[in-house]
């Protein structure tokens, strides 16, 4: 758990140590720096020569830290050192927001800290979260941390869907949230998802939620018309899918696919048997697809009918499986090339695949051994 510091301990005992550590962590100058004559001088001069901020960044953030002497924004520092983050971590923080200097740590820092190990969240779940948005130091333990994670426990009917969407995404504490995802969440029961196959992807992707109702509403339409069934977990992938981008980037997928020779038509039957194919970026597309087509010989309709395999890894999944594959082929152990047992040989598990080798054994010798050696090839690269 968090070293967490005694409630009546105050930050101002071994003042010096700890000025002393915030100076070895922005080593540039003192914060003895003259100070001009403004009410700001002494918090622009510590944001330039202790954080490194541009004199215009400084001087616009010493607008909202009124302060004359180092003591709390040293007590922030070293709070924050105690609880485990790292100098880079702290200095990310600060330069991107710098009221984070103002918070007293005793008052709004460690209760948030508490609360978070309390729900479940290990110390680095919180570090995580702590530096992805900054800004959540500044909000409410009251009005808007506990509400928001009474709502979420309240809609996932689950600590550990509730663990892992905040793990996942830390935007779900932006004030608009709420907002965000009962609409959104509407518009999918309105054409039919199961609650269940909802929450999966609001566990997993909460991001997809935080858009405007016109927006999600457009993705789900869009997903209704390619011809998906929403009662089936497919739907939700293309959702994600279809959110997950913008539409030049799906135009420019499209294109990669149509460079291979397929048509329209064959693509979005592909989508539909696995929209995960659409995940994948430009360059993976275009790599999958020239082992299989050039190096291979494969049809590009394999693609078509096991469209999956373009979001496994090429050198740890489908290089080693084909290589396997071939070997097979030249060895007489399957009669001829073909798709559906081929989809079957990259798509299976591996305890499922290592059987049939082992099945092949008999025939080919060293056939299991020779997929273990490119496999180990692919994992030392």
């Amino acid at each position: 758990m968090f070293n967490l510091i005694g409630r009546n301990l105050t930050f101002c005992v071994s003042k010096r140590t700890k000025t002393t550590s915030f100076h070895r962590l922005f080593p540039r100058l003192s914060s003895s720096s003259p100070a001009a004559a403004s009410d700001n001088s002494f918090a622009v001069s510590y944001l330039v020569d202790l954080c490194g901020f541009p004199p215009d960044k400084a001087i616009s953030a010493s607008k909202y830290l009124k302060f004359k002497t180092p003591d709390r924004a040293d007590s922030v520092i070293a709070f924050f050192k105690d609880q485990g983050f790292t100098e880079t971590q702290i200095s990310y923080m600060v330069g991107k927001f710098p009221l984070a200097l103002a918070c007293h740590p005793e008052k709004n820092l460690l209760p948030k800290f508490e609360f978070l190990n309390s729900i479940g969240l290990s110390d680095s779940d919180i570090i995580k979260l702590f530096t992805a948005r900054p800004s959540f130091l500044s909000r409410s333990l009251k009005h808007h941390v506990e509400p928001t994670v009474s709502f979420l426990r309240n809609l996932f009917q689950s600590n550990d869907r509730l663990l892992i969407a905040i793990r996942r995404c830390a935007l779900i504490w932006n004030s608009n949230f709420k907002a965000d995802v009962i609409p959104n969440m509407q518009i999918l029961c309105d054409v039919g998802v199961p609650r269940l196959q909802m929450l999966n992807l609001l566990t997993y992707y909460p991001r997809d939620f935080l858009v405007t109702t016109d927006q999600f509403k457009k993705a789900v339409d869009d997903v209704v018309e390619m011809g998906f069934d929403p009662l089936i977990s497919s739907f939700m992938v293309a959702v994600h899918a279809v959110r997950s981008m913008s539409k030049s980037t799906w135009e420019k997928k499209m294109e990669t696919y149509e460079n291979w020779g397929l048509s329209k038509t064959e693509i979005l039957l592909a989508f539909r048997i696995n929209p995960w194919c659409m995940k994948a970026s430009k360059e993976k597309i275009d790599k999958v697809m020239d082992y299989l087509v050039n190096k291979m010989g494969f049809e590009t309709t394999v693609i078509v009918k096991n469209p999956g395999i373009i979001s496994m890894s090429l050198e740890k999944r489908i290089i080693p499986r084909c290589l396997v594959y071939k070997y097979c082929l030249d060895n007489g152990l399957m009669k001829d090339k073909n798709c559906c047992s081929f989809g079957w040989w990259l798509q299976c598990s591996e305890e499922k695949f290592i059987k049939r080798l082992e099945r092949y054994e008999k025939e080919a010798p060293g056939v299991l051994k020779f997929y273990l050696e490119k496999l180990n090839h692919a994992d030392r690269r």
